[in-house]
């Protein structure tokens, strides 16, 4: 049998024990009395009413998905928390990320990273077995290790054990794995909670966690288009516990309209923007019972599909009009200087969606039309790429499409001219607008070559 605590304070609940679907709150002594030592984290319930707390105080989370991006930018910004994907990200060390936190004020729910049964590329452990027990116990090992060198940390504020475990996985051991790694971290560190990132939510996929792996004091959900539907997805999902929103943002590659070469179809940084307000507004801010905050999805930039397609910057740091709708939605005002907004992109008259081919050296227009919210003086860069061929699954590693030069003629002005490359295959013709106060905005026309 599994043991249920309560102590009441005011009118809320501090719960130690399950709570309806048998996942774990985490409780513990209060933290020494030092100023850097940890900070306490708790989860009230007031009769389904789910709050975090941090020694003591209300927290509701206004974070990011970051792992080499602004720091800094991020508090400015308004945010009051970041996530990250493991303890050491190659470039700084846990310790490293978590001072930096510190410094800026900023709380980190830091991610301890799980080996995956799927197959895949990039960082971490890609094809593993979930009936290998030496293997298992050797990871317990290896994440108690960096639990107790990052435990007492002032700027921890929970543990993220494993990314998107469910994505590609059959065995359903692995949610005993991460049972036994949260009972663990519950014995070593009694300020701190547990919870583990899923792909979606699904009925079959909270039976699954509540009956191996109740020890996890909430659950943490990762949807892109389809998290307009979080309210339905949850109450289908029979889930009434605490959750947060641990990344979220951009439509996904997966949610679009491919070309008929299979190339997908990517929003402007515009239309991107309007759908991060509203995808907050309606599906993240109107939970009040049960959800506990979100991490934007991806506060700095990557190579997924696109150079350009998850992250809130561009590669030269040059904030996107949905950092501008981040700050609005964590101030309730709008940054001093704004973003460049976009109208249109057109290539040969036509959009993304008129699946463009071109034939090989046939030269066509292109046009984008812009505005600055400042009016700001724009300037504009324009590009072409291959498309990219070595595709990932679940954020795995991808490299950036190769540039192709000389095909774009003029390409600082708002009308140009391309040529269509001589090689047959498929291409994306990117534009930037900038407005030189460090803010730009994009699109890209995926188009084919015969």
């Amino acid at each position: 049998m599994m043991r249920i605590i309560a102590t009441t304070t005011s009118s809320a609940w501090v719960v130690c024990g399950l709570f309806s679907l048998g996942l774990l709150v985490g409780c513990g002594s209060p933290p020494a009395d030092h100023p850097d030592g940890p900070v306490h984290v708790e989860l009230r319930n007031d009769a389904g009413d789910y709050q975090l707390f941090v020694d003591g105080e209300p927290f509701y989370i206004k974070g990011a998905g970051l792992e080499f991006g602004d720091v800094e930018r991020l508090a400015a910004h308004g945010a009051n928390s970041f996530r990250t994907w493991r303890t050491d990200n190659g470039v700084e060390t846990g310790l490293e990320v978590l001072d930096r936190a510190h410094a800026n004020g900023l709380l980190v729910t830091m991610g301890l990273e799980i080996a995956r049964e799927r197959e895949g590329q990039g960082r971490g452990v890609f094809g593993f077995d979930y009936n290998d027990q030496v293997a298992i116990a050797e990871q317990l090992e290896r994440v108690r290790a960096e639990v107790m060198a990052y435990k007492d940390h002032p700027a921890l504020l929970m543990w993220g054990i494993g990314n998107e475990l469910n994505l590609g996985a059959e065995n359903p051991k692995v949610w005993n794995a991460v049972n036994e790694i949260s009972e663990m971290i519950h014995e070593v560190d009694p300020n701190h909670l547990t919870t583990t990132m899923l792909a979606g939510i699904s009925p079959e996929l909270v039976t699954e966690i509540s009956t191996r792996a109740p020890d996890l004091d909430l659950l943490s959900i990762q949807m892109y288009a389809d998290i307009e539907n979080l309210p339905e997805r949850i109450e289908t999902a029979g889930y009434d516990g605490p959750y947060m929103i641990t990344e979220w943002g951009a439509t996904g590659h997966w949610e679009v309209q491919e070309t008929p070469w299979g190339a997908a179809i990517e929003n402007s940084s515009s239309i991107k923007a309007d759908l991060y307000r509203e995808r907050y507004e309606t599906a993240i801010a109107s939970d009040t019972l049960q959800g506990l905050g979100s991490y934007v999805f991806l506060w700095g930039q990557k190579q997924e599909r696109t150079p350009t397609w998850y992250g809130l910057f561009l590669q030269g740091g040059e904030e996107t009009e949905s950092v501008d709708v981040m700050h609005f939605l964590w101030n309730g005002q709008w940054p001093e200087n704004r973003s460049p907004r976009l109208a249109s992109v057109t290539l040969d008259g036509r959009v993304a969606r008129d699946f463009i081919t071109l034939e090989a050296g046939q030269a066509v227009s292109a046009l984008v039309e812009s505005s600055d919210p400042d009016n700001d003086p724009l300037r504009y860069a324009w590009e072409v790429r291959k498309e990219a061929t070595n595709l990932g699954e679940g954020g795995d590693d991808e490299s950036e499409p190769d540039l192709v030069l000389g095909v774009v003629d003029s390409p600082d002005e708002t009308r140009v001219t391309v040529t269509a490359p001589d090689d047959t295959g498929a291409y994306r013709l990117f534009v930037y607008v900038y407005d030189n106060n460090g803010h730009a905005a994009h699109a890209n026309i995926p188009f084919y070559v015969n």
